[in-house]
């Protein structure tokens, strides 16, 4: 860990909040401006399919992410060649607990998509029965057909896979050690570390533009998922800081960018998507602190009401 369990509740941060956030922004331009240096810094002939550019963001994503990580790792002076683990725990990847930290958000996350589920499951129930009138049957075949195609689309890649897992890694398991080692408290960094994530989908306005798009239409669209960008944050930030554990944002992410947005309401579940929506996120901030305790996910806490104990700089 970057701080030792013994130290004492005065010792000064190893890294000045101004340099926190220096380089919380910097990773955050760099994560989107790698994006383009195949072509813009390398000279690299355009892409030829959709499948090979995003071949080519993958592995700049990877290489951004790579060099968060070491840059973190070099700012807050943790290198331990002789415990990789201590290092690992920095940027919340461990073993502790982590059947707890894939379930529990898991289950906690879905209480949001209660509406989801009913509206999903009243199509499914009216439609996998039409390939030969059983419905076991034909929605099996439909599920099968669906995981074929999903493994070759670049874009279940891309929303399911890459972008969870290197978004995660920079803008949670890198950015909140640094800014708790910054001496931010904690709820200011839940509610304001989503900030440099919302910087990183900027871009989209600059691609949509390129893609035809006019401007205020392009604004209206980017808006609106730098919206739904930023209450992700507070919530994937929250899950890091409580649980201590990356696989609890990951998992979030993942189900998240499989699921949508939340379905509210719908004409043809007769006000049942409605219920269940109110039902379950009601649910959800019922359970939020219980469920995301920070002795569910930790074998030991140090004496701290938190599983890194940078809250005794606070």
């Amino acid at each position: 860990m970057a701080m030792p369990s013994d130290s004492h509740p005065s010792s000064p941060p190893v890294i000045s909040g101004t340099a926190a956030v220096a380089a919380c922004a910097a990773m955050a331009v760099s994560y989107v401006a790698v994006l383009y240096a195949p072509t813009l810094l390398f000279r690299l002939p355009p892409a030829t399919s959709l499948r090979a550019f995003f071949h080519r963001r993958f592995v700049c994503a990877a290489v951004s992410s790579a060099a968060s990580v070491l840059s973190t790792a070099a700012l807050l002076r943790v290198w331990s060649l002789s415990d990789w683990s201590k290092v690992l725990a920095v940027f919340g990847i461990g073993s502790d607990h982590l059947l707890e930290a894939v379930v529990i958000p898991l289950l906690l996350t879905s209480l949001v998509y209660a509406g989801s589920f009913v509206a999903r499951l009243w199509v499914m129930s009216s439609s996998c029965g039409r390939d030969d009138g059983e419905v076991g049957v034909g929605c099996t075949e439909k599920l099968a057909r669906w995981m074929q195609t999903s493994l070759q689309d670049v874009m279940v890649w891309r929303n399911l896979v890459v972008a969870p897992l290197t978004e995660e890694l920079v803008f949670r398991a890198c950015m909140i050690p640094l800014l708790l080692c910054g001496g931010f408290k904690m709820h200011n960094i839940i509610f304001l570390s989503p900030i440099f994530f919302s910087l990183a989908h900027l871009n989209h306005l600059f691609e949509l533009h390129q893609q035809g798009c006019n401007f205020m239409r392009s604004l209206l669209i980017v808006g609106l998922q730098l919206g739904y960008t930023v209450i992700f944050g507070w919530y994937a930030a929250f899950l890091f800081i409580r649980t201590g554990n990356l696989v609890s944002a990951i998992v979030a992410h993942v189900f998240c960018n499989m699921m949508g947005l939340p379905a509210f309401s719908s004409p043809r579940t007769r006000g049942v998507t409605s219920v269940a929506f109110m039902a379950g996120s009601i649910s959800f901030f019922y359970l939020l602190f219980p469920a995301t305790s920070p002795q569910l996910y930790n074998s030991r806490l140090d004496g701290c009401s938190c599983w890194h104990g940078y809250c005794r700089w606070s």
